[in-house]
């Protein structure tokens, strides 16, 4: 039997295996992914890591690895306007630096990130089995048990679900959610464009929703660009000349010209929160526990978040003789992150009701609003150490860089 098992072998579940190993070596951990082996590396996306999860990465001695890929974030201009208007103004803009040397978010490909955690987990010696997916699960007084579609069995004190916003695990254990749809989906996908970026990442307010434009290393950058699903879904599927011409009506020209590199994929968008992130021997973390709207690009730093809350606590728990996967240990981990999370995704609710449309007295007032921020110095620091995640007075240690 194993101390822990992690169902899902993307960032977030790669890095809890991590976070618990190095702290406490001697713990058994194993993390399994439904995909095949080799999946990973076609991934052509891309995420915005904020500057405490770099210090986490920093610890984990994996973010020299990571860093000669990662694009710096040097500075944020957000506009609200219709993607006819031929004047763009600027109302709100936001330097990079949270502090000297440190920018505030860096943009990271998936597969170099996934990439850095797997030699991590080599190195520690943590397996990671492929093809194994989850259709059971029961519960004991001291364990576990996890049941794969083969007919295959693990068992482990503690499982931990870090298997996507639609999470069997989290359904298994009996976690019911509240989530609705936006009707609205997001086209991901990677741009070339002719004049470098300089670091500077756009995020355009538009009618249908929000318009990022993030940058990568070279003369490219990262879209996130929010459609209402049917015409998302029409894009996507559109000759690629159609789609760098919508493209260039919302992306504009100050870059050149543009062309599509990577894969166009529309994902649906919606509020998905976890009632509640642990149960006996279960604790949920990233998107099982939270699926957001990304117009804040804090989907990811969520999990992470969890990732260091986690960790610490069972590593503690641990350290003093206690049973990681007991309910009373779980517990202190979802009063930890529970509020956190409910806060950002009504933040990212209102947000996104906020700007999605284009009511002129509506307009009007929140165009006053983030003009009123850009002029006042003080605010807009605080707003870019939240962002950051810098500034929280109930960081766990590895967000602070610090060792557990």
């Amino acid at each position: 039997m194993r101390d822990m098992l992690v169902v899902g072998a993307g960032y977030v579940g790669l890095s809890a295996a991590v976070a618990v190993k190095q702290a406490a070596p001697h713990l058994d951990i194993a993390v399994v992914e439904a995909a095949p082996a080799g999946v990973w590396q076609k991934d052509m996306r891309a995420s915005a890591i904020i500057a405490a999860a770099t210090r986490m990465l920093e610890v984990f001695g994996i973010w020299d690895e990571i860093e000669p890929e990662a694009q710096p974030i040097t500075k944020m201009i957000v506009t609200d306007s219709k993607a006819s208007d031929p004047v763009r103004p600027v109302f709100l803009t936001f330097d990079g630096e949270v502090e000297d040397g440190r920018p505030f978010a860096h943009m990271i490909s998936n597969v170099a990130l996934v990439g850095a955690l797997r030699g991590a987990c080599d190195r520690l010696g943590i397996e990671i089995r492929h093809g194994f997916s989850a259709t059971g699960l029961s519960i004991a007084d001291t364990h576990a048990t996890v049941t794969a579609s083969d007919g295959s069995v693990l068992e482990a004190r503690l499982v931990v679900a870090c298997d996507g916003v639609r999470s069997h695990v989290r359904d298994l254990a009996g976690i019911k959610t509240v989530s609705w749809d936006y009707g609205q989906s997001g086209i991901v996908t990677t741009v070339e464009h002719e004049r470098p970026h300089h670091g500077c990442a756009e995020e355009h307010f538009l009618p249908s929703g929000p318009f990022a434009i993030l940058p990568l290393k070279g003369n490219r950058s990262s879209l996130v660009w929010t459609e209402p699903t049917s015409e998302a879904n029409r894009l996507v599927t559109s000759d690629d000349l159609i789609f760098e011409e919508e493209l260039e009506r919302r992306f504009g020209h100050k870059l050149g010209i543009l062309k599509v590199v990577g894969e166009k994929r529309a994902f649906p968008l919606g509020l998905t929160l976890a009632r509640a992130f642990v149960a006996p021997r279960v604790a949920l973390a990233g998107d099982a526990a939270h699926g957001i709207h990304p117009i804040s690009g804090q989907g990811l730093n969520l999990g992470f978040k969890d990732v260091a809350a986690l960790a610490e606590t069972i590593v503690e728990a641990d350290r003093l003789g206690l049973d990681i996967g007991s309910i009373n240990i779980l517990e202190r981990y979802q009063a930890w992150r529970r509020f956190d999370t409910f806060r950002m995704g009504v933040t990212t609710d209102v947000l996104n009701r906020l700007f999605s449309n284009d009511m002129a007295p509506l307009r009007v007032a929140r165009d006053f609003g983030l003009g009123i921020v850009d002029r006042l110095p003080g605010l807009k620091s605080f707003f870019i150490g939240q962002a950051a995640g810098t500034t929280a007075r109930d960081n766990p240690r590895l967000l602070a860089g610090q060792t557990i």
